[in-house]
């Protein structure tokens, strides 16, 4: 039986391309990865709220997959309401289906705790309407923006189309004497290549989406962190 370990129940937007694969990346032995979509095509904040209507059919297509946990895999998506909007799409997934849930915001907030990073720099392929609400949510929940810098994209498949050395050159350029850490936003956006090659250069810890979602995971699932290797100091560090 595959997932004899953990089985992950993961909803997406329809239009991501990324967070499969870099979950699948990251897998351990006995996990495995159970997913459902969400309509979504633009990165805009009228799109991101409307796709909430997607979650409870989403949620009880993976619930029938019996699986241990349900992970909500989008960072705008679980702050686009503000402080607290995260916890409310995940107690809403537990309410329909009886499995323990968690959106990636949350995984987000996890990781810069764990790695003490409480001032940090933030690089998004958004449009500065989403990147305003993304520090907006940061701050509330305790983490200084010192920078945020995007890309200006509403296409999500265009985010998806994005290689990994994009982030990692916006990472170089930035001025990082004042932050604990940089957090790359998106689960569509490919950054697991470049999450340690940048911890060893810059001499700070890195987060990303998926890598944080995915520890977080793990860690309610039981599965100790240190059997992932090679992407990031979060998984050496937040068991």
């Amino acid at each position: 039986m595959y997932g004899w370990r953990l089985r992950i129940g993961l909803m997406v937007p329809a239009s991501n391309t990324t967070m499969e694969s870099e979950f699948w990346r990251m897998v351990p032995e006995g996990v495995s990865i159970h997913v459902s979509r969400m309509l979504l095509e633009n990165v805009t904040e009228e799109a991101l709220i409307k796709m909430e209507e997607h979650v409870e059919r989403a949620a009880r297509e993976l619930a029938t997959a019996k699986v241990d946990i349900i992970t909500f895999g989008c960072t705008s998506g679980s702050l686009v309401k503000g402080k607290g909007y995260d916890m409310a799409i995940s107690d809403k997934i537990t309410s329909i289906t009886g499995i323990p849930s968690i959106t990636t915001s949350t995984a987000v907030l996890e990781a810069l705790q764990l790695l003490n990073i409480k001032k940090v720099a933030v690089i998004t392929p958004y449009i500065n309407a989403i990147n305003k609400r993304e520090a907006e949510f940061l701050e509330a929940n305790g983490i200084k923006v010192q920078e945020i810098v995007g890309l200006g994209l509403v296409d999500n498949t265009e985010i998806g189309r994005q290689e990994y050395y994009v982030p990692y050159r916006i990472a170089k350029s930035l001025n990082l004497a004042d932050c604990d850490g940089i957090f790359i936003s998106c689960t569509n956006f490919r950054t697991i290549e470049i999450i340690e090659i940048l911890e060893k250069e810059l001499g700070i810890p890195v987060i990303s989406s998926n890598q944080a979602t995915f520890a977080a995971v793990l860690r309610r699932g039981g599965v100790n962190l240190d059997s992932v290797k090679g992407y990031g100091s979060l998984f050496s560090k937040g068991n």
